[in-house]
C-alpha cells in the first residue's frame, strides 16, 4: 500500500504545544496510511527530546541551525514517502476525524493546489487568515491603514467567503496546508528567501501562477495557538514586514511597478508605525 499522507511540523520552542499536536494527530487521523516527521528548528530549549520515547511512530529529525521555515520545512519534504504532505504548525492541534474527507475532496480535483481549513483561536474566535486574498494595492491599504471588515466583499480576509463554506481561495495559511507532494517539488517548494511569514502567500501564488487551484475548506477547523510561539519585538517585525518586501520585489517590482511603488511605501510607512508603537 502506498503511503498517502506524510505531516510535516516544524518545532522551534514550543514543546508543550508540539505534543498537545501530535497528540490530537494520535487521535484523529484515522483510515490513512500516513507518517509523521517532525524537524526541530535548533531549539535552545532541548525537552522536544523527551517525546521520541512517547511518540515511537514519529520520525524526529534536528537542524544544528535555524536556516527559517521555509528551509525547515523542505528539507523535512525531501525524506517524505506521501502522495500528499501536510504543512503543520506545532501550535495547532486536529478537531476531527475529517483527514479522510479531505483526501478524497483533493482527489476529485484535476488541478489541485493546496488546501487549508477553518482555523479559531483558543477563545473560539474565528482566524480570519484562514482565507484570504494575494496582495494587492487595493486590499493592502485595507489591510495596512484601515483594517475594517467589509461584509460580503471581496477584501484581503475573504469576506465574501462564508466562513463554513468549501469554495475556490487564492491564499490559506501555512499553519495548515495540504499539497501534493509531486506538485511540492514541481512549483520548488517554499522559497527559502523567506526566514519566516510571507512563504505561505508565495507557494499560493506559485501554485495560481502555474494554473493549479487553491481551496478553503470551512467544513474541518483546527484550534490555532495563534501568536502563543511569537515574540513582538524589532526581531519579529524585521523579519514579517521584511517577507512582505521579498514578496513585492519578486512578483511586483517588473510586473506591476505602480502598485511595486504604492506596497513599497506603504510597508515602510506601516513598519514605522509598529516599531514606534513597540517603544
Amino acid at each position: 500500500m502506498n503511503m498517502k499522507l506524510s505531516v510535516i511540523i516544524v518545532n522551534y520552542n514550543v514543546t508543550q504545544l508540539l505534543r498537545n499536536c501530535l497528540l490530537s494527530i494520535q487521535k484523529y487521523i484515522k483510515e490513512v496510511d500516513f507518517e509523521v516527521i517532525v524537524m526541530d528548528n535548533a531549539s535552545t530549549d532541548t525537552s522536544w527530546r523527551d517525546l521520541i520515547a512517547e511518540f515511537p511512530m514519529v520520525h524526529f529529525i534536528s537542524s544544528e541551525i535555524n536556516g527559517g521555515f521555509s528551509k525547515a520545512n523542505n528539507q523535512a519534504i525531501s525524506l517524505a514517502k506521501g502522495e500528499y504532505v501536510l504543512l503543520l504548525n506545532p501550535d495547532t492541534e486536529l478537531e476531527g476525524f475529517y483527514m479522510r474527507d479531505l483526501l478524497d475532496f483533493a482527489d476529485s480535483k484535476s488541478d489541485f493546489g493546496c488546501l487549508g481549513v477553518r482555523m479559531h483561536d483558543a477563545q473560539g474566535d474565528f482566524l480570519p487568515e484562514s482565507k484570504r486574498s494575494v496582495p494587492d494595492m487595493f486590499n493592502s491599504f485595507e489591510k495596512l491603514f484601515v483594517n475594517f471588515k467589509k461584509n460580503n466583499s471581496k477584501s484581503y480576509y475573504r469576506s465574501d467567503i462564508e466562513e463554513y463554506a468549501v469554495a475556490e481561495v487564492e491564499v490559506i495559511t501555512g499553519a495548515f496546508l495540504l499539497i501534493k507532494n509531486e506538485v511540492y517539488q514541481q512549483i520548488g517548494g517554499l522559497d527559502e528567501a523567506y526566514f519566516m511569514y510571507g512563504e505561505d502567500i508565495d507557494l499560493c501564488y506559485t501554485l495560481l501562477r502555474n494554473h493549479y487551484t487553491n481551496y478553503y475548506y470551512g467544513k474541518a477547523s483546527i484550534l490555532h495557538h495563534k501568536g502563543e510561539s511569537t515574540i513582538k519585538d524589532d526581531v519579529y517585525l524585521k523579519r514579517f514586514y521584511g517577507a512582505m518586501q521579498i514578496f513585492i520585489d519578486k512578483y511586483y517590482k517588473e510586473e506591476k511597478p505602480v502598485q511595486y511603488s504604492f506596497l513599497k511605501a506603504g510597508l515602510k510607512l506601516r513598519h514605522q508605525v509598529e516599531k514606534i508603537k513597540l517603544k
